[in-house]
């Protein structure tokens, strides 16, 4: 083996485990569709493959597990500040902001149920947009139980609360598959 090939660039078991890697931080990445902490688990494994090594080298370093934390930050203010800032802007209550909250979450679980008769596609897509139909509902709910809003306000936030929910979602997918690159590219460095 020429000197210049480290030895584990030849290793069978070391390219399952960076094979492992990153099908274990796509899969991750993946829970984003359901509003689970996604772009999360993807640092964790990176903290992982930082803090565990092969034959003495670790497969990432801690600056791309720095690099990694700051994207899943910028991730969570895209969807955080897309999805209250729409309902908030036309005038949210907080009841009906955390109803929309709560019912992006189980939209997005129903969705994913719904869309599984079509394989791969049909639970991602049917998780964004169930999120975004929860995320009207709830704020619609949570508007009609004040009881103090009309109809057409009550569309308004909850229309907003949609179009919110749908930006943040592809937000957070477009930064969480940033950081798949970067952490894809970091095992290789």
């Amino acid at each position: 083996m020429p000197d210049w090939v480290a030895p584990a660039a030849t290793d069978a078991g070391y390219w399952l485990l960076v094979v492992s890697l990153v099908a274990a931080a796509v899969a991750a990445w993946a829970t984003n569709f359901v509003t689970l902490p996604g772009n999360w688990l993807v640092v964790a494994i990176a903290i992982g493959g930082a803090v565990f090594a092969y034959d003495g080298e670790p497969f990432l370093s801690w600056a791309a597990v720095g690099v990694l934390f700051a994207l899943a930050v910028v991730g969570e203010g895209v969807e955080f500040l897309a999805s209250a800032a729409g309902a908030a802007k036309h005038g949210a209550s907080r009841r009906g902001v955390t109803l929309s909250i709560v019912g992006a979450m189980a939209g997005s679980l129903l969705g994913a149920g719904v869309g599984v008769p079509v394989p791969v596609v049909g639970p991602l897509l049917g998780a964004v947009l169930g999120g975004a139909v929860g995320a009207f509902a709830g704020a619609y709910l949570g508007e009609w139980w004040k009881r103090d809003r009309q109809h057409r306000d009550r569309m308004s936030i909850a229309a907003a609360a949609f179009g919110g929910r749908m930006v943040g979602t592809v937000g957070k997918l477009l930064v969480g598959s940033v950081m798949l690159v970067v952490f894809t590219v970091a095992l290789f460095l």
